[in-house]
């Protein structure tokens, strides 16, 4: 693998970070988990959009910049640096949009990805059912034909982004007595279709990040299926694997993180506060993980552009990501030491930062896009071809 930029990858590198220096909100917006930091988010992706940097690999008809994938790498790299808001849509952008890509229609390309880049239409990911948590092939919600609607009954719940958001998409049962993996449709659903109830879900902070949806013969048009009907289940692993795989956690995030990570570490040494010796190594080795997940994930997209596809190795990526994330936030707190309890704007709370916010969500890093556990599963039959119980 060829690890050189050449001048034509220095020179977008050049102009998404010029142009991000001169964008970027001088402070931080609200939290996207309540009504105005939502709207706020909104506009920056706006904001994006105009600049034509919403979504850089999608091609300029819909929204995009026409970049390839190594492009969209080092402007990943460029937006965390700047420190650039998190991206409100996205479930969409980076999830359902790719997904849309390879499976849409002409017509659905058109009408849904260019308001999505836009965040005009933010949307919702409606997998999750109260049995059917990372075990997907148990959903029961239902999509009956009905001339040209299918009817849909049945609940999901933790849809993220689904309190606020203007669209769901989901799998739901359109053959009642298919069971598993068969019978199971991708539906595209506005979420204020009638018959369809929204219930916010606060996290223990009060930000209302997910919701529950309740559908009540809600009826939404055929049209709306991404893919053939009954072949959900091949459509929503196209999803899951950009989730677990690729869009969803680019490893700027992570090496982001590494370099806070060593910056707060030195800072402590420096102090002449007492640094647990174990530290030096874990720091040292949190930081070498996010290189090597860096590396990774060029790899892949250099599959990628020779025309392969992500497949079962994305349960290794999310493994890799979630629990390195986990490790770097613990090693943080460990070098803030009691100060670790302190909010950012505390008056002893110096370089305390969001070490804290953040070690809190990690946490749930190996629960979304699939439990670790199910993802060692996916990898011992799949990949390392062992029988099952």
């Amino acid at each position: 693998m060829d690890l050189t930029y050449s001048p034509e990858n220095e020179a977008f590198r050049q102009e998404a970070r010029d142009w991000l220096d001169s964008h970027v909100p001088a402070e931080p917006l609200a939290s996207f988990d309540t009504p105005e930091g939502f709207e706020a988010h909104r506009q920056w992706e706006h904001t994006l959009n105009e600049g034509g940097w919403a979504m850089v690999p999608w091609p300029k008809e819909y929204g995009g910049r026409g970049a390839n994938l190594l492009e969209w790498l080092i402007f990943e790299e460029e937006y965390y640096r700047a420190g650039a808001p998190g991206r409100v849509n996205q479930n969409g952008i980076f999830l359902l949009g790719p997904t849309i890509m390879e499976y849409g229609s002409p017509e659905q390309k058109a009408r849904f990805l260019p308001s999505m880049a836009s965040s005009e239409e933010v949307w919702a990911q409606g997998w999750s059912e109260p049995n059917a948590g990372s075990d997907m092939a148990n959903i029961q919600a239902t999509a009956i034909a009905d001339g040209d609607d299918y009817v849909i009954n049945g609940q999901k719940t933790w849809a993220s982004r689904g309190a606020y958001a203007h669209w769901l998409f989901g799998m739901f049962r359109t053959d009642p007595e298919s069971s598993r993996h068969k019978g199971l449709t991708f539906v595209l659903v506005p979420l204020d279709t009638p018959g369809i109830t929204v219930r916010p879900i606060e996290k223990i902070n009060g930000k209302k990040a997910f919701a529950e949806v309740f559908f009540d013969d809600a009826r939404v048009p055929m049209e709306n299926r991404l893919g053939e009907e009954g072949q959900g289940w091949s459509v929503a692993m196209a999803t899951a694997g950009f989730e677990r795989g690729l869009m969803l956690r680019s490893p700027a995030r992570f090496q982001n993180t590494a370099r806070k990570l060593v910056d707060l570490y030195r800072s402590a040494v420096a102090s002449g506060a007492f640094v647990d010796s174990t530290l030096r190594d874990t720091v040292a080795r949190c930081f070498m993980d996010a290189e090597a997940y860096a590396l990774n994930t060029y790899q892949t997209v250099s599959r990628l552009m020779a025309g392969d596809k992500i497949g079962a190795e994305a349960s290794l990526n999310k493994i890799f990501w979630s629990e390195l994330d986990i490790r770097m936030h613990e090693a943080a707190l460990s070098l803030l030491d009691a100060r670790a309890e302190l909010k950012p704007n505390a008056p002893a709370a110096g370089d305390v930062d969001d070490w804290l916010d953040g070690y809190i969500f990690s946490l749930a890093g190996p629960i979304y896009a699939g439990t670790n556990e199910i993802q060692r599963n996916i990898i011992a039959e799949r990949i390392l071809g062992l029988p099952r119980k």
